[in-house]
């Protein structure tokens, strides 16, 4: 019903005589002045009155009209007096003193940016007029003009330009974008637009439009580098990978993701798919579904007093999405393309002097070969023929190109268009977009598929009705497993042996059996080849977006709105253990994954706000409302060993299978206002509230309230300098609320498994309810300022930090005694402290040439004050090597590699075995996977049609735990097992009884044995600096365009990712991971290669 509303709302304007000239209105004034009425008819009709404030009628006016035409109302108001009207077109009606001619002419014009994309929306007016009107979607307006006048053109978020008129019938304006307005109206929490000067927290926006250029499978990842406090990192696991996303650094020892909210309702953002030490494959999360091509805006809201009114979901932070609309009056096709390819490359620095084989041996024969695919303990590379793990002989010669030719180059193609149009009740933006996105693994493929449909309709001049939808069909072909080597392609490739070439593990398989080949003597350590061939991985999305609100307008100064949003999403997911795996039982492989899932969240809310002034000085907006959330999720899941039949993979042909189905539903009701007062646009107070009722805790502790407050001081307003154009003082507290991360564990819970002789076997969660648990809080203090200087061409932004959580919920280990191995307490405490500067600016600003410069810099400080109260440290994660850790550490930043150093003595000499090899010490802290500084530089260079922007990012400070590092000294890849080859190696170090260490270890002995009991050498130090992205663009000139159906049309050459500035990994990525969760950030191993991306950008406006 909403839809057919909203429609049928976009062909439908205003009443109209039969002939559609004329307008009708409805009027009831006594005693009104001239400005009062007009503005009335103005309201009712498409007119727009043009006028001057010293030439209109002065007398009151008394009328009473129903259904009349508006030039019959004028005709009546104005008998009698000295004035009179003219209709210009574009429903302009100019009001002039009967005397005087109308000397008066219509000018077209259109509105640019830097990069030559039209500015809907744009304000034109005649200066020193009342003159004005707005460009239309393709950015062309047309005004009437007097003799020897100027016309100005702004827009939020750029500069303001004036060109005088002459003779010319059509001007072009190029406005320069600008970091904000000062009267810009931003979107805060709960979608309540307010005034940037009235904000006192911290928040960043970043245009939708400059991410589909340069963009990436999954949205979030354009966003990298661009805003000061806001960290990134993503899974090298293929198209649309997750990323974990954090703002301010870990707030909690589970934190995660900011909540996601578009077009004012929050939306899921679960990842799919789980990667550990033992492999598994990323499925993707949920931002990655949005279309880069339907963001109009992102805003961040990255401190809790931005975010305190979306409740326990916003404890890490709010990213809202505006979609695009129509502009009014307009009417818009838009096209845009992007072709883009992922070119893979190698980051390994390993030795290629030595070859394959064992004990200082090339490998003999087959078995031997077979024996040592990822051994390189061989002898010195000579070119003799040499037989490899295929039968074949090839040079015993380093081979330095298998990631080049294993893997492709990958095409990615990404067509979108939209429809729009709009009037004065009713918009409407129809959009379409096919994403294919191959994987450089020459098997595998992803295809999504988006409609997004936004429209309103003004139903009267009191409500308003807004309905957005967003429909998602993902089918994703053969994600990669990841971690470990099972099913891994990824793993044979980054260990095979120096003189190894890729293309002797081919086809993989044998043609007669179907069996794998085998390359290496552990038969976990899958062929990669045989995935490319015959492994099978599915998954498939369907998911619906909807929000629909309701506005009604009581008078100018007070309005309802009621909201609802759904988001629902079915997947599936397919994981085969193909036919023919050798560490599959009898080699008849198996079902790893069936699942069906299907997860649903619903938000309603109502907000009642009204903004007034009470006095002359003094500015109230107070909004008072409540939110209903209900989430629901479904999982079935089936896997087992053994296909009866070979290759039908379903899972009644399984010997062995189990089946999982589980349920899982939370609810919270929530209340919340938020209340600001403004003296003289100068002096802000906003105070918020929130109380919010959680499911998944104790019925007698469920409840909880958040208050927050922030304040705002524009000084510049006072001192009136010369040079400074802006000046804000701004400081916020804000208490934020937090539940347990799973439903139902504040009850026991019964379940059947297995049964005996007919007999079901009860079972229960060896979790230890806890019916005391109450939500754990944060509190954050907030306080910055803003200054600009030289004519707004200057920027700063600097903001200072300080957040901590009380009763954070773990899971504390509790004594088998107990019947229970944990419990849920809120003993966890954590501190986090900050800067954030953001700098931006255009240092020149030509008629022809412009360049625009902006720096963010961010420095966290995280502690984590107490797990249980009483534990020390709690291990998280690891990597498969399985000798050191990811943790959480009293007294340490979140989170902490453990790994095991050299055992020294007491004068710091290593302990040195009897076998020669360095004792292992104890288990120690070894620096923060997340970054203590990171942030980004760009620069922007317009000149005339051209465009070119770079983006440089940065992080300095997090430690990586490096499988690909352990695995180069066990397999003999790395430079550093030179020494020694052909001697020995003799450890420097003393041995237990004091005395100089003499005993002399073969290379191949003392290395793999080293990295085994030393795991800090697989600790490396993951700093960087990158090239991350450069766009060139070029506008085509809109006097080429004239005859043509085109308004526009851009041209942009993209690259991502293009070099690494500044390492200190020899043979990995620094930004290499296989999951996005906090509990296993920083470790690195056997995922996809890096890549470069290159690619063009076509976007047409069509008249």
């Amino acid at each position: 019903m909403v839809i057919f509303l909203t429609l049928v709302g976009s062909l439908n304007g205003y009443p109209q005589t039969e002939n559609g000239t004329q307008y009708r209105v409805s009027l009831n004034f006594k005693s009104a002045d001239f400005k009062k009425l007009i503005d009335a008819i103005q309201k009712q009709s498409p007119y727009h009155f043009i006028f001057s404030e010293k030439k209109i009628p002065l007398n009151k006016i008394n009328i009473q009209v129903s259904n009349e035409e508006v030039s019959k109302v004028l005709d009546r108001v104005l008998a009698g007096s000295a004035y009179t009207y003219k209709l210009l077109p574009n429903h302009l009606i100019v009001i002039r003193a009967g005397n005087t001619e109308l000397n008066t002419r219509m000018i077209s014009g259109k509105v640019l940016n830097e990069s030559g994309q039209p500015l809907p929306g744009s304000s034109i007016k005649v200066k020193g007029t009342d003159f004005s009107s707005t460009t239309d979607a393709n950015g062309d307006f047309s005004i009437p003009v007097f003799p020897h006048t100027t016309i100005q053109a702004s827009q939020i978020g750029y500069f303001k330009k004036e060109l005088p008129v002459g003779a010319l019938n059509h001007l072009q304006f190029n406005l320069i974008a600008k970091t904000t307005e000062l009267d810009e109206v931003v979107v805060t929490a709960l979608d309540i637009k307010k005034e940037e000067r009235k904000i006192g927290y911290s928040i960043s926006s970043i245009s939708g439009p400059e991410l589909s250029k340069a963009r990436e499978s999954n949205l979030i990842y354009a966003l990298e580098g661009q805003v000061a406090g806001l960290n990134i990192s993503g899974v090298y696991g293929g198209p649309s990978s997750s990323a974990r996303i954090l703002l301010r650094g870990a707030a909690s020892m589970t934190a995660g993701s900011p909540l996601f909210v578009v077009n004012g309702v929050p939306i899921d953002n679960s990842q799919r798919g789980n990667v550990t030490e033992y492999g598994g494959a990323d499925y993707g999360d949920g931002i990655s579904n949005i279309n880069p091509d339907d963001v109009e805006t992102i805003t961040v809201l990255k401190g809790s007093a931005a975010s305190a009114l979306y409740g326990a979901r916003a404890a890490n932070g709010v990213i809202i999405i505006t979609i695009k609309k129509a502009a009014k009056n307009s009417g818009n096709i838009e096209y845009n393309t992007n072709l883009s390819f992922d070119s893979p490359y190698k980051n390994t620095d390993f030795q290629y002097v030595y070859g394959q084989g064992t004990q200082n041996k090339r490998p003999q024969n087959l078995s031997s070969a077979i024996a040592s695919g990822s051994s390189s303990w061989g002898e010195k590379m000579d070119g003799a023929p040499t037989i490899q793990f295929d039968g074949k002989e090839y040079p015993y010669s380093a081979v330095k190109d298998n990631i080049k030719n294993f893997y492709r180059t990958a095409p990615a193609f990404t067509n979108t268009i939209s429809l729009s149009g709009a009037n004065e009740k009713s918009m409407f933006r129809l959009s379409a977009a096919n994403l294919d996105y191959n994987s450089i693994l020459k098997n595998g493929h992803l295809n999504r598929k988006t409609v997004n449909l936004f429209s309103s309709y003004e139903l009267s001049k009191q409500l308003t009705v807004v309905f957005n939808g967003n429909y998602i069909n993902e089918n994703n072909k053969n994600r990669s497993y990841l971690s470990d080597g099972t099913l891994n392609p990824n793993y044979g490739i980054a260990t095979l042996a120096s003189s190894a070439d890729q293309i002797a593990l081919s086809p993989g398989f044998d043609p007669l059996t179907g069996r794998e080949m085998r390359w290496n003597d552990d038969e976990y350590k899958t062929n990669p080849y045989f995935m490319l061939n015959k492994g099978k991985d599915l998954s498939k999305r369907n998911r619906f977006i909807t929000s629909t609100s309701v506005k009604y307008k009581f008078t100018d100064w007070l309005y309802l709105q009621g909201r609802l949003g759904y988001d629902i999403s079915h997947d599936q997911i397919i994981s085969i253990i193909p036919t023919g795996a050798s560490f599959s039982i009898n080699g008849q492989g198996g079902l790893n994954a069936f699942q069906k899932i299907q997860t649903s969240e619903l938000n309603s809310d109502f907000l009642l706000a009204a903004n007034k002034n009470i006095m002359e000085d003094l500015n109230l907006d107070v909004s008072i409302g409540a939110n209903y959330r209900n989430r629901e999720g479904e999982f079935s899941d089936s896997k087992g060993n053994q296909f009866n039949t070979p290759y039908l993979y379903t899972p009644s042909n399984l010997v062995t299978r189990t089946d999982i189905y589980t349920l899982a539903r939370l609810v919270t009701q929530s209340a919340y206002y938020t209340f600001d007062l403004n003296y003289k646009k100068f002096l802000h107070l906003s105070s918020t509230g929130r109380y919010d009722v959680y499911s998944t805790l104790p019925g007698n502790n469920r409840g909880l309230f958040v208050p927050g407050i922030s304040g705002s001081f524009i000084f510049s307003d006072l001192l009136k300098t010369k040079y400074l154009n802006y000046g804000k003082f701004r400081a916020s507290f804000a208490k934020t609320s937090g539940e347990p991360a799973q439903p139902y564990v504040t009850r026991t819970y019964y379940a059947t498994e297995s049964s005996v002789n007919g007999t079901p076997l009860g079972t229960y969660d060896r979790n230890l309810p806890n019916y005391n648990l109450k939500p754990f809080t944060l509190n954050e203090f907030e306080t910055g300022i803003n200054l600009r200087f030289f004519n707004n061409r200057l920027d700063l932004d600097l903001t200072w930090f300080h957040r901590t959580t009380h009763n954070e919920i773990v899971n504390a280990i509790q004594s088998i005694t107990t019947g229970f191995s944990t419990a849920y307490v809120n003993l966890g405490k954590t501190r986090n402290t900050g800067t954030e500067i953001t700098v931006q600016g255009i240092p020149i600003s030509g008629e022809n040439f412009k360049w625009k410069s902006g720096f963010n810099f961010s420095h966290i400080h995280n502690v984590l004050l107490s797990i249980d109260g009483s534990s020390q440290y709690s291990l998280t994660g690891t990597y498969r090597p399985l000798n050191a850790n990811t943790a959480m550490v009293v007294g340490q930043p979140i989170t902490q590699i453990m790994a095991y150093d050299y055992k020294r003595d007491g004068n710091g000499n290593v302990i040195i075995g009897s076998d020669g090899i360095p004792k292992r010490g104890d288990l120690k802290p070894m620096g923060s996977t997340l970054p203590k500084i990171y942030g980004g530089f760009s620069n922007s260079f317009f000149y005339k049609n051209f465009s070119l922007s770079f983006l440089v990012d940065f992080k300095f400070g997090n430690k990586i735990l490096s499988a690909t590092e352990n695995y180069s000294y066990v397999s003999g890849l790395n430079k550093a097992t030179l020494e020694g080859r052909e001697t020995g190696v003799i450890a420097t170090g003393v041995l237990e009884d004091g005395s100089i260490n003499t005993i002399n270890v073969p290379a191949y002995n003392y290395y793999p044995k080293l990295a085994t009991n030393i795991s800090a050498l697989s600790v490396l130090n993951g700093s960087f600096i990158k090239f991350r992205q450069a766009t060139l663009g070029y506008a085509i000139p809109t006097k080429w365009m004239r005859n043509t159906p085109f308004s526009s049309i851009n041209l942009d050459l993209v690259g991502r990712n293009l070099f690494t500035i500044l390492k200190y990994t020899k043979n990995i990525d620094p930004e290499s991971e296989f999951s996005p969760k906090l509990n296993y950030a920083g470790i690195e191993g056997a995922s996809l290669p890096s890549t470069r991306t290159f690619g063009i950008n076509l976007n047409f406006k069509f008249k």
